[in-house]
């Protein structure tokens, strides 16, 4: 893999502990994520993963600790705040309206760019041509998405009717839709065939290097992790375990005894 221009801290994750009740979800993390770079979470089933990406895009507020976006240092967030801030997901569970298009469940993700508001848009009025104006232009960039995703034949089809592999693509063309600067990857290759998830570790590369978006990824398949992330935090019943580059990671005894058994 060509080496990255990585650039400074975009995100710093800082002391964060996370509760439901009695049950500790995440006992004091901390780590960083840098621009530019591919920065993979890992860990066993229940280490955290997902709570923790809860945590950076708003849904969870943590009882302690706190998350600095360029600068910015907040306690809680909600999910609207850390949209307009430039950080999208997907997730592991897809999310999609499946009686819409391609292009209409992409488009969906443009909502928060869109300056008309809907009625603004219903009606024959001074605004319309506006709003009509604006449509178009969010409409070339979805365009551009699909595009770039290679799903233009695909572009008008109901979502429910396409393969699993191309429905997370759609997903992943929904957040980029929103330009985001840090993109929140929640299990993006789950559930895929080898050939799906070479296409989709293609597509979160291409990502980072012509957008320049800054990536966090959450995955099970260590080889994907090893050949396309820069960095690896690894998670295990809630706390962090390990730090470092790819090859770090991997020879880092309690993650071996942990992650990835004893036979790698």
């Amino acid at each position: 893999m060509a080496e990255r221009k990585i650039g400074d801290v975009i995100l710093d994750v800082k002391n964060i502990s996370l509760r439901f009740g009695g049950v500790k979800a995440l006992t004091d993390i901390s780590f960083d994520v840098r621009e530019h770079e591919v920065r993979a979470i890992i860990g066993p089933n229940g280490a955290g993963k997902s709570s923790m990406l809860n945590c950076i895009n708003g849904v969870y507020s943590p009882q302690e600790g706190s998350i600095t976006l360029r600068g910015q240092t907040f306690s809680h967030m909600n999910s609207r705040q850390v949209a307009e801030m430039g950080i999208a997901r997907t997730f592991q569970n897809l999310a999609l309206f499946k009686g819409m298009s391609v292009i209409d469940n992409i488009m969906s993700g443009r909502n928060l760019r869109m300056k008309t508001n809907i009625f603004q848009q219903a009606f024959r009025n001074p605004w319309f041509s506006k709003a009509e104006r604006e449509e178009g232009e969010h409409r070339e960039h979805v365009e551009r998405i699909i595009d770039f995703l290679e799903i233009q034949a695909y572009r008008k089809t109901p979502v429910g009717r396409l393969p699993y592999g191309l429905q997370k693509r759609v997903d992943l063309g929904r957040a980029l839709a929103m330009q985001p600067s840090v993109l929140l990857l929640d299990e993006p290759m789950a559930g895929m065939n080898v050939e799906e998830k070479q296409d989709m570790s293609r597509f979160v590369l291409d990502v980072n290097e012509e957008f320049g978006t800054t990536i966090v990824l959450i995955e099970h398949d260590m080889g994907v992790v090893m050949d396309i992330s820069d960095r690896v935090v690894v998670l295990d019943y809630g706390k962090k375990i390990g730090d470092g580059t790819p090859d770090e990671v991997r020879a880092n005894p309690e993650v071996i005894s942990a992650y990835l058994g004893t036979s790698h």
